[in-house]
């Protein structure tokens, strides 16, 4: 295999994961046109090696997947207040978590939805008396479908771990079910769209405590404008939307991985987490 050809297709498969869907050549091309084949050939044809990859393989494919594929047209997501207000109707008709995980599945609201894999819903046990709240998925969760199983969820098994808790005792989610290209931040609008879903997954598990793993997490829900330093190991309220519960903020697990002297902190959070739990008495909603 020529080093050129194997860099600019390990190049190309960069930029797909990365979000990028289209080509710029020297002659112009119509976007709108509904045969864009002919320029992807091109480019392709001169990638291709002497002995050719089965056709499934090539970037011309692979740009053509259904997982890489935007919506066409027909089915671009609607402007951002228009999404936020179908976000808000669909999160109120889930009576379940089954149904709210439905309605997520099928929603076209988020551009997300497009370039992920897969939704990201939750893991473990929505019975469990806490819930860990984090940003958005990272490349592991998008391969698999739950989330925090990468480096960072990893590490949070284990900080549950050394109080006493796991997965089967435990509810995790995030704020944003889908991953965004390149694991880049989420914008301000995506975050919009997809608040009703989780506060509804929220309301909905009606857990004893809410811990946001992280800044975004805790500035989304709690509505707290001071960073995640200034803010971790304080207790705050939260309104589920049938009663009010304790909330509490910490370090997310990816930051510690960067930072590890900030585990003490975290530590002392989760210190404070289990006093919680051990003190606070168990009252979930009948209703």
């Amino acid at each position: 295999m020529i080093p050129e050809r194997k860099a600019a297709r390990e190049l190309i498969a960069f930029y797909l994961d990365a979000g990028v869907d289209a080509f710029l050549g020297e002659e112009p091309i119509n976007r709108m046109a509904d045969d864009l084949s002919r320029p992807l050939n091109a480019i392709a044809a001169a990638l291709e090696p002497r002995t050719r990859r089965p056709a499934s393989e090539s970037p011309l494919a692979l740009a053509q997947s259904p997982l890489r594929q935007k919506p066409t047209p027909g089915s671009s997501p609607p402007p951002p207040e228009a999404a936020v207000m179908a976000a808000r109707e669909a999160a109120r008709n889930a009576k379940t978590l089954d149904e709210l995980q439905a309605l997520l599945a099928t929603f076209e609201g988020c551009a997300l939805r497009a370039t992920a894999t897969q939704l990201v819903f939750a893991d473990g046990d929505p019975q469990s008396r806490v819930m860990f709240v984090g940003e958005a998925p990272g490349y592991d969760e998008d391969i698999v479908g739950r989330p925090f199983i990468g480096r960072s969820g990893k590490l949070l098994d284990r900080m549950m771990a050394a109080i006493g808790l796991d997965r089967t005792s435990a509810y995790i989610a995030n704020v944003v079910p889908w991953r965004p290209p390149g694991n880049r931040t989420p914008t301000p609008q995506e975050t919009a769209i997809c608040l009703p879903f989780i506060r509804r997954q929220i309301e909905l598990a009606d857990p004893d405590i809410l811990v946001c793993l992280g800044g975004p997490a805790m500035q989304t829900l709690l509505g707290i404008k001071d960073g995640i330093t200034r803010s971790r190991g304080r207790w705050f309220s939260y309104q589920t939307g049938r009663r009010e519960i304790r909330a509490l903020a910490t370090f997310h697990p990816a930051f510690l991985l960067r930072s590890p002297l900030q585990k003490r902190f975290a530590w002392r959070d989760f210190l404070a987490l289990k006093k919680a739990l051990v003190t606070l008495p168990a009252i979930r909603s009948q209703t």
